[in-house]
């Protein structure tokens, strides 16, 4: 056990699975002429802004399935865009990884924390690289959102969450840690002012009309897409799927069980006086990346890095020693939810169980309502006081 924890902790060896993972599959796909549909996509976010076509309509002499991104993607994207397929898909991939490391790196924990956590995410990183997503940036915003918050620094924590808001929606969860800002109006002003940045900033390389008319392409876009999930084998990876899957229960609407999950996630905030606990508001951030994922009907297996960085969070800010149950959910996330996508896992349990019936969610959400739980009952009067910056 203390050579495992010793691994654990081991720097160079953490580093190397991180970065070694998701850049062995990418260059991989490289080498074997692999074609990356999804990179295709982000990089034709950008052609298309700046040729001025319809962001969110077919081409399928580019690419098969559809863009879902925001025009301020194309920003993003840019510096890729123009570089070769092959080298570009290998820098974004590590851009990801790199900006999510970040994120994890600056929690105000205690010092070496994070490698555990980076440890813990290794696999389920791998999985969102292996699709060259960007939920490892969608995690790191969100994170990097609730970090300066901590620093007193509003005005870049709202461009954190409105810049993820602004790329794949899901960012906006951010706002959930307005009541930790010590300066509210300056929180409030800097976010206004940051999406008017936002929402203007594609039109330098395209026109004012132009994007206006992309943010209503885009809304419509996201609805139709919100429609079509339910019919998705692959996506709908989240609580409302599982329900439908496993009770057959194909008319159940999201709203049934979103409704109550933001009711529990709301009593979370009641305990007013535990706002200022380091402890606290760590479960609030882990709570936040894994509600993001759990109870959305666009989830899929890549974007679960989200969600397992919440679970790696939370499972590092326990009490000590952690109990049995504790160690049991980990395991089943682990197994159930990082693994089960990956050659390591029983491929006729995961095409026969774990991918019709959305079972990747399960682990999450009971460790999404032990968190609950902790926020309304653990008792933080004797846990450390936040501090204003990050633990070093």
């Amino acid at each position: 056990m203390q050579k495992l924890a010793k691994l654990a902790y081991n720097k160079p060896f953490v580093y190397t699975l991180w970065f070694g993972l998701s850049l062995f599959l990418v260059v991989k796909g490289v080498l074997a002429h692999q074609g990356f549909n999804n990179y295709t996509i982000f990089k034709y976010n950008f052609l298309n802004v700046i040729h001025q076509h319809n962001l969110y309509a077919y081409q399928p002499e580019h690419y098969y399935d559809l863009n879902h991104y925001g025009p301020v993607f194309s920003i993003i994207m840019a510096p890729f865009a123009i570089l070769p397929d092959s080298i570009g898909v290998i820098l974004w991939v590590l851009l990801n990884a790199f900006i999510l490391l970040k994120a994890i790196q600056t929690l105000p924990i205690k010092k070496d924390q994070y490698v555990v956590i980076l440890l813990l995410c290794a696999h389920e990183l791998m999985t969102a690289s292996a699709n060259v997503q960007s939920n490892p940036m969608i995690a790191a915003l969100i994170i990097l959102g609730f970090n300066f918050i901590k620093r007193e620094q509003d005005f870049w924590a709202a461009l954190m969450i409105a810049l993820g808001a602004f790329i794949k929606l899901y960012g906006i969860v951010g706002l959930a840690f307005f009541f930790f800002s010590t300066n509210k109006p300056k929180f409030v002003l800097s976010f206004i002012f940051w999406s008017a940045v936002l929402f203007v900033l594609p039109m330098a390389i395209s026109s004012p009309s132009f994007i206006v008319q992309t943010y209503h392409d885009w809304y419509t876009d996201l609805v139709v897409k919100n429609n079509d999930n339910q019919h998705s084998y692959m996506q709908e990876i989240c609580i409302t799927g599982l329900i439908r899957r496993v009770f057959d229960y194909q008319d159940l609407k999201n709203m049934y069980v979103i409704g109550p999950a933001l009711v529990l996630f709301g009593l979370s905030y009641l305990r007013i006086k535990a706002y200022k606990t380091l402890q606290y508001q760590l479960l609030i951030l882990s709570s936040v990346l894994i509600f993001a994922v759990i109870f959305s009907s666009s989830a899929e297996s890549s974007t679960y890095i989200i969600a397992f960085t919440g679970v790696a969070i939370w499972f590092m800010n326990l009490d000590r020693p952690v109990t049995g149950f504790e160690i049991f959910l980990l395991v089943f996330a682990l197994i159930i939810t990082s693994l089960s996508p990956s050659d390591l896992f029983p491929d006729y349990i995961r095409r026969h169980y774990i991918v019709p019936y959305k079972l990747k969610s399960l682990p999450c959400f009971l460790i999404w309502v032990k968190i609950i739980y902790e926020t309304l009952f653990r008792d933080f009067s004797a846990e450390t006081p936040a501090p204003a910056t990050a633990i070093e």
